[in-house]
């Protein structure tokens, strides 16, 4: 067998493997789901307490009856009493006006959603989306919304997965539609690769954002406009950037055994000076897109290997050699929102 079959055949094990898990995982949360629907004491799920203050949201993936919920804990006290909404997401990213939540319903038919969530936890809005969620993210001003999902293949592992990443604005505003739509510059060379990929957006503002691209198998870094609707290279080899509360900086994971099943690690990029850092003594098997504790600390979650459908969100200071610490047990997808100072 050749050395490219042998990592076609490897290939097609490790996405099949990640499915069952994935698979497993929302058995488990069908289970809870029909546990709460049956029993009317075990479907007394406590409305969220208020925290108005700094927190962390997240998916709860404590095997019980609140898996998959959205949670909250203060910043300062992230092993604190957590806070419970009634609002089950497969993915979540919330801002201080609201939030956005993929959700999976499943049936006969499975069928995915995005849903628009208000300050209050109530759906205010909901749209399609034409795959398995994957990820989202909600702009500093509340005011757009990026979801991508799965069109094919159910992750990133997957041998030809295809996705469909788009904006919009929130209120039910505009669309910027898919983003693959958007004209590509790659090392300063516009190109139209009919293999092009697009996923992971964070915002800078309303208008800017950062992303990944892929096309001919390798990775891209890209500053989006949506005035312009352009999308322009600002790196290489990374995937799902999330921009520093700075600013100035995107951390992103990188393919540390590239051809071998996708083994990532955590990197950050100076967008001044384009200097990278590698944080390749940090955690591996990092499938997430990393959210920023402060200027110098990641979150990020981790599937744990010896519970199929349970995670945890660890940390990780930003520098070289940096040991990773468990931040939040039982959780998922993590946003750290910040109140606006009162003006």
């Amino acid at each position: 067998m050749s050395t490219r079959m042998r990592v076609s055949v490897f290939l097609v094990l490790v996405s099949g493997i990640a499915t069952v898990t994935a698979w497993y995982a929302l058995d488990q949360y069908r289970s809870v789901r029909a546990a709460r629907d049956r029993d009317p004491q075990v479907s007394q799920v406590p409305q969220a307490q208020p925290i108005s203050g700094p927190r962390v949201v997240f998916r709860h993936t404590g095997l019980d009856n609140r898996y998959g919920l959205v949670a909250m804990v203060a910043l300062g006290d992230p092993t604190g009493p957590r806070s419970f909404t009634d609002v089950p997401c497969d993915r979540v990213a919330a801002g201080d006006s609201g939030a956005s939540c993929l959700v999976a319903h499943a049936g006969v038919v499975t069928r995915f959603e995005a849903q628009e969530l208000g300050p209050d936890w109530q759906v205010e809005r909901t749209y399609p989306l034409p795959g398995v969620p994957s990820r989202t993210r909600v702009s500093p001003d509340g005011t757009r919304v990026a979801t991508t999902s799965f069109v094919t293949g159910h992750s990133y592992m997957s041998v030809g997965f295809s996705t469909a990443t788009e904006v919009r604005e929130t209120g039910g505003g505009q669309s910027w539609g898919n983003l693959e739509e958007f004209a590509l510059v790659l090392d300063e060379k516009r190109v139209e690769p009919v293999d092009r990929n697009v996923w992971g957006v964070t915002f800078r503002d309303d208008r800017r954002f950062y992303a990944t691209v892929s096309t001919g198998g390798r990775t891209w870094l890209v500053e989006g406009d949506l005035e312009d609707r352009t999308l322009t290279s600002v790196g290489e080899d990374g995937e799902c950037p999330s921009l520093s509360p700075d600013g100035t900086r995107l951390a992103f994971k990188v393919d540390v055994e590239p051809g071998d099943g996708r083994e990532w690690s955590l990197a950050v990029l100076d967008l001044d000076t384009g200097r990278r850092t590698d944080l390749g003594d940090g955690p591996r098997g990092v499938d997430d897109q990393v959210a920023w504790l402060d200027d110098d600390t990641l979150l990020y979650g981790l599937p744990r290997a010896d519970q199929p459908g349970v995670s945890d969100v660890w940390s990780l200071p930003v520098r070289s050699g940096a040991e990773p610490d468990l931040f939040i047990e039982e959780a998922w997808s993590p946003t750290v929102v910040r109140p606006a100072a009162p003006s």
